[in-house]
């Protein structure tokens, strides 16, 4: 549900997109063989767009305008206009599993890989909330569309993707900021911490930026909270499994970046983590839930 290494998740997932660089850097699988079959392909063709997307955002050698421009030839493909090949991919997946219209949620995503080329500040928690209303929610909202899922689910949802894109900023926040020049931390919090953003290339946190952190991490809760509806909102039970892998994923990055520091180490889910979460959504496979369908 939300965007998040290829070499310790388990046999079969496939990684759903998000804003760092490389797709062997992903955390949570959205595209798993807990997914019904028939919506592998396009879910495979929604990550091959984003992918391509964020790669051009992110390349420190290309331009702004040169990928402004690129990010403009998505949009046109995805609207039907012209043959990019991913986009156009994309569009024949969803048509041919009834779901033609789906790619607004891929353009709606480009408005965040616009804001990164922009590098627009973020202000404050609500800047950052925005940010990722665009840069991770709509893959959530996807995926609800793909499965038939009611509109009351998408609150959940977004909560969900919102969360797991923040935990992302956190994990990367030092490479952000070094081979990007991306700060993905409220500049509100900072001042008020006495943080100096510069102290990110250092190799480790420092008090004011733990601070920070732990701030960033705390205001999370809410969001855990709000994100724990939704397995009980989702009818498809395959879909309901794969929720409740990520969560699980999810709630043990959380408290891993609450004990460890992001700048000294890589921390990531171990695989023994992903071995726990792929039995947790199995479990709830085998779990018909509220007013369950077997897709």
């Amino acid at each position: 549900m939300g965007k998040i290494a290829a070499t310790s998740r388990p046999p079969g997932a496939d990684p759903a997109p998000r804003r760092a660089r490389g797709a062997d850097r992903e955390n949570f699988p959205v595209g798993s063989v807990l997914l019904p079959a028939p919506l592998r392909a396009p879910v495979r063709a929604f990550y091959d767009v984003v992918r391509a997307a964020d790669d051009i955002a992110d390349d420190p050698g290309m331009p702004p305008a040169d990928k402004t421009a690129r990010l403009d030839a998505i949009e046109a493909g995805l609207r039907g206009e012209h043959g990019d090949a991913r986009s156009t991919r994309l569009r024949h997946a969803l048509a041919e599993c009834g779901h033609a219209g789906a790619e607004r949620h891929a353009i709606a995503m480009l408005a965040a890989f616009r804001a990164d080329i922009a590098a627009r500040p973020c202000r404050s928690w609500a800047d950052l909330d925005a940010y990722c209303h665009a840069s991770a929610n709509p893959v959530g909202r996807f995926l609800l569309d793909l499965h038939g899922e009611p509109p009351a689910a998408r609150t959940a949802s977004d909560a969900l993707c919102t969360l797991l894109q923040i935990l992302n900023h956190l994990q990367d926040l030092g490479e952000d900021w070094r081979d990007l020049g991306r700060l993905y931390l409220p500049a509100d919090w900072l001042a008020q911490a006495g943080a100096d953003p510069r102290d990110l290339a250092r190799p480790a946190l420092t008090p004011e930026l733990r601070a920070v952190v732990d701030r960033m991490l705390d205001a999370c809760g809410p969001l855990m909270a709000r994100a724990d509806a939704l397995p009980g909102l989702v009818r498809s039970r395959r879909l309901r499994a794969e929720i409740r892998s990520i969560e699980t994923l999810a709630r043990r990055l959380h408290a891993q970046l609450s004990r460890r520091d992001p700048l000294a180490e890589r921390v990531a889910p171990a695989r023994a983590d992903w071995w726990r979460a792929g039995l947790r959504g199995g479990l709830a496979l085998l779990s018909p839930g509220p007013s369950a369908r077997p897709a």
